[in-house]
C-alpha cells in the first residue's frame, strides 16, 4: 500500500509536477485498494489528508487534531513553522495554492468512493444485543461472525473516550480473545454464559453479536467497520458523538 507523508505538500521541492506525481501514485494505489474493496488503513489516512488540504485551502493553516496519532506535537508545531515560511512567501504560496487546486477534486471523488464503499458494508452488518445489555456498556464482548462461515469471532472491546478543542468523542479498543465454531449447543446467549463464568469480575456483560452478510475482506473491511459500528449503536445509548 502507497503511503503519502502527512507533510507532502510542504516537504521537500514545492513543484507543481513533482507533487502531481506524489499525488497520483498515491491515488493509483488508493484506487487498487477500494478496487479490492480494502478500506482500512487507507480510508482513514486518505480522510486526513483531504481535511488538511481543505482546512489550507480555506484558512492557510493546519489543524492538530486532524493529524494521525503517529505525529507528535513537537513534530506538528516544527510542520507548522515550515509551513508558515511558505504562507509568507508569495511566490511559494502560489505554487502551493495551484497545488491544492488540482489536488482538492481529486482527493474528493477519491473520498466519496471509499464512503461508498463503507455504507455498503455497513448495510451489510447487523447489530443485535445477546442477553439484557446492563447499565455499564462502556466494555464487554463482541462476537463477529460472517453468515457463510460457522465461526465466532470473540473480542473483549472497551470505549474510550477523549476530547478534541471543541467536543468529546467515542473510539474503541478491541483485543481479540478467540474463535470458537458455533453450533446447535453454542447459541450467542450460551457463549455469554461461559464468558462470564470465565470472568466473575462481568456477571452479566455487555455483548453484542455483529453478523456480516456480504463477502468483504474482513481484516480490513468487516472488522474495522464493525467495531465503528458498534461504537455508533453504543453512542446512541450515551451523549457523545463518533469519531470517524
Amino acid at each position: 500500500m502507497k503511503k503519502l507523508p502527512v507533510n507532502w505538500l510542504s516537504d521537500g521541492l514545492i513543484d507543481f509536477e513533482y507533487k502531481k506525481y506524489l499525488l497520483l501514485d498515491y491515488l493509483q494505489g488508493v484506487k487498487t485498494e477500494f478496487g479490492a474493496q480494502r478500506l482500512y488503513p487507507i480510508f482513514s489516512d486518505l480522510i486526513m489528508h483531504y481535511q488538511n488540504l481543505l482546512q489550507i485551502k480555506e484558512h492557510k493553516k493546519l489543524v492538530y487534531e486532524q493529524f494521525p496519532e503517529r505525529i507528535s506535537r513537537a513534530d506538528f508545531e516544527k510542520l507548522e513553522l515550515v509551513y508558515q515560511k511558505i504562507v509568507e512567501d508569495d511566490a511559494t504560496m502560489k505554487e502551493l495554492e495551484e497545488i491544492i487546486q488540482f489536488a482538492a477534486p481529486l482527493f474528493s471523488q477519491a473520498v466519496d468512493t471509499g464512503k461508498e464503499i463503507y455504507n455498503t458494508v455497513e448495510r451489510h452488518l447487523e447489530i443485535t444485543p445477546v442477553g439484557i445489555t446492563p447499565i455499564y456498556f462502556n466494555e464487554g464482548y463482541l462476537f463477529l461472525e460472517e453468515y457463510w462461515n460457522q465461526e465466532t469471532k470473540i473480542y473483549f472491546y472497551k470505549i474510550t473516550i477523549f476530547k478534541n478543542t471543541y467536543e468529546q468523542y467515542r473510539g474503541i479498543h478491541t483485543q481479540h480473545l478467540d474463535t470458537v465454531r458455533r453450533g446447535m449447543a453454542l447459541t450467542h446467549e450460551n457463549l455469554k454464559l461461559q464468558l462470564a463464568r470465565e470472568n466473575r469480575d462481568f456477571p452479566n456483560p455487555a455483548t453484542f453479536a455483529v453478523v456480516a452478510r456480504a463477502r468483504f475482506p474482513f481484516e480490513h473491511s468487516i472488522l474495522p467497520i464493525a467495531k465503528r459500528s458498534l461504537v455508533k449503536y453504543l453512542s446512541a445509548l450515551g451523549n457523545y458523538p463518533v469519531r470517524e
